[in-house]
């Protein structure tokens, strides 16, 4: 399904359109200490995401949204869709490079096979006990998705009901669902998430 994948400038700027829903909803709740409340102001920041052999074009969007209360300058990080929590590579670079490596072509994607590797390690054995991962894995019909597999499992599921040539569409599909676990400073992070 994801074979030959080419991620474009179309994907990566539709991702920053859903990162900004995302930074609007969370700025207007306010700031996330229950004894402050105070107004959150954008604090954006560069970053130097790597897009492999994939992901060239969204090298050119290198903003990662951030908000500081006016109040109390405490930090908020809102989740997003483009970045995979600190990784240094874009979310769907990890997402494809593990596919591609659990299908036998551990290369594809141009990332070093060590970094594949760690990758495949956290979503064995980091992922799964995240609250995001029992939120998620509580979204499908049962059985759930299996951990073992993860992320092809996951990917399987999303794509029910979708051609080989809807790769991008199940790839921002997984980025919604996965987007909680970008952030560890915006407690109930999914709420901001609307996955539809």
């Amino acid at each position: 399904m994801f074979h030959g994948a080419h991620l474009e400038v179309e994907f990566f700027a539709l991702l920053v359109g859903i990162d900004e829903e995302i930074v609007g909803r969370v700025a207007d709740a306010g700031c996330p200490d229950p004894d402050c409340k105070g107004p959150l102001h954008r604090g954006d920041y560069a970053r130097k995401p790597r897009g492999a052999l994939v992901a060239t074009a969204g090298e050119a969007f290198v903003m990662r949204f951030s908000l500081c209360c006016g109040w109390c300058r405490c930090r908020t990080l809102p989740p997003s869709v483009r970045f995979l929590g600190r990784r240094v590579y874009f979310g769907a670079v990890v997402l494809l490079g593990c596919l591609w490596a659990l299908c036998g072509s551990i290369e594809a994607a141009g990332v070093p096979v060590r970094t594949v590797r760690r990758w495949l390690g956290w979503w064995s054995s980091s992922f799964p006990p995240t609250p995001t991962w029992v939120e998620l894995r509580a979204r499908f019909a049962p059985p759930p998705p299996r951990e073992s597999l993860l992320p092809l499992s996951l990917i399987e599921r999303l794509a029910d009901g979708l051609g080989p040539s809807d790769s991008e569409k199940i790839l921002l599909k997984a980025a919604q669902f996965l987007a909680p676990v970008t952030t560890q400073s915006c407690p109930d992070a999914s709420r901001f998430v609307r996955v539809g």
